[in-house]
């Protein structure tokens, strides 16, 4: 494939990478590196070889920018391939796969946005969240953006630098949608809110309709068009998806696969794999070992 070429034009005139050499220091092998977590906000470094992530979807946005190789996935039907300095939007809710392009391996960055934020920072507005056609955007100003909350991923977030991260994301996905971003009317805000905290907070058991409807006052139907509009996903998924985040912490942390199982919520260790491969692209044991691996290495440093 005739990536060569384009990867040192970009490698030679990106100056947004000024400053990640010594972050990029990563082990052999496939690898994630995590930050610390902030609220709606999960950023990693990832290093892989080959297929890494099997189809899968998650109910966050992906923004990332790809550091060194050329990253390739499917998406929307298409087979994309991202270079270095190019950022990467992928939306709620869509289904993609990924992993390195050629031999010489990838390395990229991601940050992993709860469309809440978004639509907190868009609610004066009344505007829905933007939806960026194109997966990959040639934009240095929103690469460097995206840059400056994971250039340090050994550090914590600070909270007056996060709002103003995220109103100048809105902006810059907005600027790239290709449709002007419609208005969400008369959003039952309130509403929904109170079902996204009430979910949160009941995460580790079944939520039944009938306790939204009580809740919020109303009817389980219309509460799912407005938790859709308002967070881009259902209300059932978004309460399946606080079980798998808990689950994949606690998988990070070295907890057995069953055990983590049983503390989540579901029937048993398949029944974990089977979801969490759907949302993440990978089997729990396949995450633990790669997390691992980052573990050490970071300690060695």
């Amino acid at each position: 494939m005739p990536f060569g070429n384009e990867l040192l034009r970009q490698d030679l005139a990106s100056s947004i990478f000024e400053g990640l050499e010594r972050l990029c220091a990563v082990p052999d092998g496939n690898s994630i590196v995590s930050a610390p977590a902030y609220p709606g906000i999960e950023r990693i470094q990832a290093q892989f070889r080959g297929d890494a992530f099997e189809p899968h979807r998650h109910d966050t946005y992906a923004l990332g920018v790809t550091i060194r190789g050329v990253q390739a996935f499917s998406y929307r039907g298409e087979r994309r391939y991202s270079l270095p300095g190019q950022v990467i939007v992928l939306h709620p809710d869509e289904v993609h796969d990924g992993g390195a392009a050629t031999d010489d391996g990838l390395v990229y960055r991601m940050l992993y946005l709860e469309p809440s934020m978004l639509a907190q920072c868009l609610e004066t507005a009344r505007i829905g969240l933007p939806f960026v056609n194109e997966p990959l955007v040639e934009d240095r100003r929103l690469a460097g953006l995206l840059l400056a909350a994971l250039g340090e991923l050994d550090s914590e977030l600070d909270a007056l630098f996060v709002d103003d991260f995220i109103s100048r994301v809105a902006s810059g996905l907005a600027s790239h949608a290709r449709l002007p971003q419609k208005s969400l009317g008369n959003i039952a805000w309130g509403q929904v809110k109170t079902a996204r905290d009430y979910l949160e907070a009941h995460a580790m058991r079944g939520v039944r309709s009938e306790e939204l409807e009580r809740i919020t006052g109303l009817d389980r139907f219309a509460l799912s068009r407005h938790f859709r509009a308002a967070f881009a996903t259902s209300p059932h998924r978004f309460l399946l998806m606080r079980r798998l985040q808990l689950a994949k912490a606690l998988i990070g942390d070295g907890e057995p696969i069953a055990e983590v199982a049983a503390a989540t919520g579901f029937a048993d260790q398949s029944h974990l794999t089977r979801h969490f491969k759907k949302a993440f692209g990978m089997a729990p044991g396949a995450w633990s070992g790669m997390i691992g691996v980052a573990r050490l290495s970071s300690q060695r440093r």
